[in-house]
């Protein structure tokens, strides 16, 4: 099939700054693309060749708009997976398949296919309703420390708490979740995986990522990892594992935990373009986002190599502003050498929404990190 400057059509569910950092690749190769996002002010809507506002939970919307294209691929995992389903058995080819997202989308699915799979991962609990945790507490098959994480809906470090004491439970919710051992590590690591639709598979250097004290999420992505030789090829080994196991075509991103004791124990994986792969854009032979089209089109995997060493830093809204965003001192981060800001495109901002990124490229990891310190310092998302 002839992709580029035709009548082909890439439906993307999904109209974050992940799929708008995807549209940057499909308008370089010049293919025709459609976005369906719940918000009017979605970042995709300007770069997509079509826009459709609609629920992407809901069964009809996210079958009609299948039905418009010829390949379908997520930018979020928060999609009806009926109607996935059912137009794949229509033909429209859909990555990661229905079967794929319906097993990453529940994490307790998601973590007895590790146990199913013999996937190294933290020991864990299923519980229906939040009152079964206090059973368990009481009958002490379940004790403090551990962590709490929501089955589903979970993004961004919402729907997962450390559980220290009984008043950590009063505000959680009361559906479906998991509980983990509170793992002791060294570092959080993780690799991208990519494969095609024929099976050709290639694999991201390992990242070591640095998390936000209290909003469990991502601050710094440093790639190359600051580990040794053997434990890289031990995490990437177990990325590939879990890539065979889910048979997936796309990207897989696996997130993992290293121990004390240098075990590599998985922690969740994502079908898609990921936080701890930005830094591609700038480092590496081929971005992230160009390797998903690869792969989903059935193309060659480009060079996942990094030209060069590379930390992201996550640019969240600051706590105490919401509204208007205001990007405050980003001219005096541009002044610094190998420092390049992503804007995704946002207009409002509340505390820890993820509003852009910034890249620091440097031959020198331990330099870099020290710019990265200084751009976290000196950059401020606020409101007007």
């Amino acid at each position: 099939m002839n992709y580029f400057s035709s009548n082909f059509k890439l439906g993307i569910l999904g109209g974050g700054q992940l799929g708008k950092m995807l549209l940057n690749d499909t308008r370089k190769f010049d293919i025709y693309t459609c976005v369906l996002d719940i918000s009017d002010e979605a970042p995709c809507k300007i770069a997509s060749n079509e826009f459709y506002k609609g629920d992407l939970m809901d069964f009809k919307t996210v079958y009609n708009f299948g039905k418009k294209v010829d390949v379908l691929t997520i930018e979020i995992e928060n999609i009806n997976v009926d109607a996935l389903e059912k137009l794949e058995h229509e033909g429209v080819k859909v990555y990661p398949s229905s079967k794929t997202l319906g097993i990453i989308q529940n994490k307790s699915k998601q973590k007895l296919f590790y146990i199913d799979h013999n996937l190294p991962t933290t020991p864990f609990s299923r519980f229906a309703y939040k009152d079964e945790i206090l059973t368990a507490i009481k009958h002490e098959t379940l004790r403090f420390p551990f962590v709490w994480k929501s089955a589903q809906f979970g993004y961004d470090g919402n729907g997962v708490k450390v559980i220290r004491t009984f008043s950590d439970l009063d505000d959680l919710p009361k559906g479906e979740c998991i509980t983990e051992e509170l793992v002791d590590f060294k570092n959080e690591l993780s690799v991208i995986v990519a494969r095609n639709v024929s099976g050709e598979t290639k694999v991201y250097p390992v990242v070591e990522m640095e998390f936000h004290p209290h909003a469990n999420q991502v601050e710094y992505v440093i790639c190359p990892a600051r580990i040794s030789k053997e434990i890289a090829l031990k995490a990437e080994l177990t990325a590939l594992k879990t890539s065979a196991a889910f048979n997936h075509v796309g990207l897989l991103a696996v997130e993992m935990f290293l121990t004390k004791d240098d075990e590599i124990l998985i922690n969740e994986v994502a079908p898609r373009p990921h936080n701890s792969g930005h830094h591609t854009i700038e480092t590496s032979y081929t971005s992230q986002f160009e390797q998903h089209l690869r792969a989903i089109l059935n193309l060659p995997l480009g060079k996942t190599d990094s030209k060069v060493g590379g930390i992201m830093v996550n640019l969240v809204g600051e706590e105490g502003y919401n509204g208007d965003v205001v990007y405050q001192n980003i001219e005096s981060i541009m002044e610094m050498d190998g420092v390049t800001p992503h804007i995704y495109g946002k207009k409002q901002t509340r505390p820890f929404r993820k509003m852009g990124h910034v890249t620091i490229i440097n031959e020198d990891i331990t330099e870099a990190r020290k710019i990265a310190e200084k751009v976290k310092r000196t950059i401020k998302v606020i409101s007007k």
